[in-house]
């Protein structure tokens, strides 16, 4: 599948208009996760103080990190939603300090409350990250238009509380591809246009839908949008290992590798140095400038 997808020749924009500023994504990128949360599946990754989350934040963009997805809501399997206060009341004061200590850094927002999203970019939010596609906010569309910011529109088959209750597919590439049209049908009416799809690893997906989309990234290059893929250290690679996330990062590197070779142009991970050298070796292998 590999040598199949190294051949196909992706096709999808190469750039995003951000702060009226184009984002080059003509080579791939790495957005840092920086969790202020208290339960994410990954305990490493949690900061709970301004001098951790600046902290992470310094050492993500020295190590290459072109954007930073800031998320205060677990969305791990089996999560229960916070407030919408408690999420603005984690979501904003970080915000405000990124954007003063680091006016360039790029700045994205996991949330899927409209709400949210209007009061983070109010406050220098510069992306939407939105798990649920418009469907847990059906306000999400129309405000995510009026903010003319780019937007994150991921697939979850069902809700973080459900989602991997047997989740079953006719055939899930394929099944998520034509989602992907419908919604991106019902939000282009509102004339927005900087999209990028990520297809959800481990979002209402079993190991065997995971590892199918992975082998068949590349397919959706035909949407033709960027496409950014959130692998790390995640439980489809540590069933395979029989490891614990904290142990799972010899194994986000091999996924974030084959994820690279079939069309990822953005790579979201919590350790931002290994998935710049992973980007630099495939640049190397595709003979691209590194």
């Amino acid at each position: 599948m590999i040598s199949k997808a190294k051949d196909t020749e992706f096709s999808y924009k190469q750039s995003l208009q951000i702060r009226g500023k184009k984002l080059d994504l003509s080579k791939p990128l790495v957005m840092g996760i920086l969790n202020i949360t208290t339960d994410s599946f990954y305990s490493h990754s949690r900061v709970k103080s301004p001098e951790m989350w600046m902290e992470a934040a310094r050492r993500m963009i020295a190590e290459g990190a072109a954007i930073l997805d800031i998320g205060a809501v677990s969305s791990r399997p089996g999560a229960i939603a916070i407030s919408e206060q408690d999420e603005l009341e984690r979501l904003i004061p970080v915000i405000l300090e990124l954007s003063a200590a680091f006016p360039e850094a790029i700045l994205s927002v996991d949330t899927y409350r409209s709400s949210i999203a209007a009061r983070t970019v109010a406050a220098g939010a510069h992306i939407i990250n939105d798990i649920s596609a418009g469907e847990l906010d059906t306000k999400m569309f129309e405000t995510i238009a009026d903010l003319g910011v780019p937007y994150i529109m991921m697939h979850m088959k069902g809700t973080p509380g459900n989602m991997q209750d047997d989740p079953k597919y006719n055939n899930v590439v394929d099944d998520i591809k034509i989602y992907f049209e419908k919604r991106l049908e019902k939000l282009y009416r509102y004339r927005h246009v900087e999209v990028l799809l990520d297809p959800g690893f481990g979002f209402g997906k079993t190991l065997a839908h995971n590892y199918e989309i992975l082998r068949r990234l590349y397919e959706f290059s035909s949407l033709g949008l960027p496409i950014l893929a959130g692998l790390s250290r995640k439980s489809m690679i540590c069933k395979v290992l029989d490891v614990s996330p904290g142990n799972a990062l010899t194994g986000t590197g091999v996924l974030n590798t084959l994820a690279l070779l079939n069309g990822a142009n953005i790579l979201r991970v919590h350790d931002v140095r290994e998935a710049m050298e992973a980007i630099k070796l495939v640049n190397a292998y595709n003979n691209k400038p590194v």
